[in-house]
């Protein structure tokens, strides 16, 4: 029997999430049984039909009814606002996927769970590590996964695409201390024009007028995935005008000499290896664009690779902060049912 899931919050990852599937080779082992989105059904089709990052849904998407249908394939949509709305129970789901990214304390999580919802992934890191049974990112930890868990986050794109990297470098060289600057594409919490949108008085700024810096909890969300590198981890986040992919600049300090060849080798290794799906390699000259809608975690570019007194070591890491983590989601959602 295929995973029965539920998408809460369809907006930008709830979407792309949504069409993964569709585009998935496990598209035969998922089933999108159910929507939650306060949104209206005619908005709701519409923003899946026509995206103006990712282009033309690849299939045929119409209303039907209160159901979001696709290819001919209806999806129940409902319309609630908090998790005790919905009936989970008589939806027949085995997973729900949360979206909206608005609930991240596991007292409120757990409404979910009371509102029969079987199990809980989510799509941003919990508050503390306490508010979720496991942080799990595919390719790294998700293998000690055991069933048992009933809310389990896939953490960010942001972690998704560094800790492979950090991983095989420190597997390689032993990373002494780590600084990353993540150049993030803009997102729904700013405005395109300078207005009251936020409490950090930097997101009040037009998101297409200007670089911004912004707090993140990368370097946490690390530190849960590698513990061995607490309290040697920071991190730093600046928006920059561009609606999708983004880059992490990573410098590290390794404990042993090491040129940018052989980490390049390493890396490329690693691509065609042990992280094949989830880290990939070039040395091309790109630009961003080119890893718009591309599947892999993170894309290290190897023209950009530096090491200064031969311990300092500084990469360029790429990844489309939407297409890349969703297809992790639906990897770590099969794997886990799976354990069940």
């Amino acid at each position: 029997m295929p995973l029965r899931i539920a998408i809460n919050g369809y907006g930008r990852i709830g979407r792309c999430l949504l069409r993964a599937h569709h585009e998935s080779p496990l598209r035969g082992r998922i089933e999108v049984a159910a929507i939650n989105e306060p949104a209206d059904l005619d908005s709701i089709a519409y923003l899946t039909r026509f995206d103006s990052t990712h282009g033309r849904f690849p299939g045929r998407v119409e209303r039907a009814g209160e159901c979001l249908s696709i290819d001919g394939v209806s999806i129940p949509v409902s319309h609630a606002t908090t998790p005790q709305e919905v009936r989970w129970g008589d939806l027949g789901v085995d997973l729900l996927v949360e979206c909206s990214g608005r609930f991240a304390y596991r007292r409120e999580l757990e409404q979910f769970l009371v509102a029969g919802c079987p199990r809980l992934l989510l799509s941003h890191p919990g508050h503390s590590a306490a508010d979720v049974d496991r942080t799990a990112v595919v390719g790294i930890n998700h293998q000690r996964l055991s069933g048992d868990e009933r809310i389990v986050s896939a953490a960010s794109c942001t972690t998704n695409a560094i800790v492979p990297v950090l991983t095989l470098l420190h597997a390689a060289f032993a990373v002494e201390q780590a600084s990353m600057t993540t150049l993030h594409s803009v997102m729904n919490d700013q405005p395109l024009i300078d207005g009251y949108h936020h409490a950090d008085l930097r997101r009040t700024r037009s998101a297409m007028q200007s670089m911004i810096p912004v707090s993140t909890g990368l370097a946490k969300g690390v530190e849960r995935l590698m513990p061995e590198l607490a309290g040697r981890v920071q991190a730093k986040a600046i928006r920059v005008p561009v609606l999708n992919v983004s880059a992490i600049d990573l410098t590290v300090t390794l404990g042993r000499d090491a040129t940018a060849a052989e980490i390049n080798a390493r890396v490329a290794a690693a691509a065609d290896g042990a992280f094949a799906g989830l880290l990939a390699y070039t040395d091309e000259p790109h630009a961003s664009i080119d890893f718009n809608h591309h599947p892999h975690s993170a894309i290290v570019d190897g023209s950009q690779t530096r090491v200064a007194g031969r311990r300092q070591a500084n990469l360029l890491v790429w990844f489309d902060n939407e297409w890349g983590f969703v297809n992790r989601m639906l990897e770590l959602a099969v794997h886990w049912h799976g354990c069940m």
